[in-house]
């Protein structure tokens, strides 16, 4: 391939990857704040997806910060097998417990938005090394 053509090539890549990054991050540090922010609506989460019931407010703070700490982590490109790999993890949890309702697309079509993430998410893991751009992290 021409040094030209390669150098779009990557560019495009890195582009690609940091929006996918940062789009991912607003979507699990959104959920993270639901905990901090609003532990009652991640109580009822916790119970209706997960069937854990008497979260309370100072357990879901504490998971909040967690996540949200290694959420950061994961947008400035830092431990990327370790915080890639947690990004994963979690949302497929997330995508897997929501499986009812997906049986019932019309009714819950913002569920199936869960769908494509997780795509990003295993794509982000699988190319972790190739994300470089705004990265804090090492190659």
């Amino acid at each position: 391939m021409p040094e030209k053509i390669s150098g779009i090539v990557n560019n495009n890549l890195q582009l690609s990857l940091l929006l996918l990054r940062v789009s991912v991050f607003v979507v699990m540090a959104m959920w993270s704040l639901d905990k901090i922010l609003v532990p009652g609506h991640a109580a009822a989460v916790f119970e209706n997806f997960y069937f854990i019931s008497g979260m309370g407010a100072g357990i879901l703070l504490v998971i909040g910060l967690a996540q949200l700490a290694i959420e950061v982590a994961f947008v400035l490109g830092l431990w990327k097998f370790w915080t890639y790999g947690f990004v994963l993890v979690t949302h497929t949890i997330s995508t897997l417990s929501s499986w009812q309702q997906y049986l019932d697309p019309f009714n819950n079509m913002l569920f199936l938005a869960a769908i494509p993430m997780l795509g990003a998410c295993i794509a982000l893991f699988l190319l972790r090394e190739e994300d470089r751009m705004w990265t804090l992290g090492r190659s």
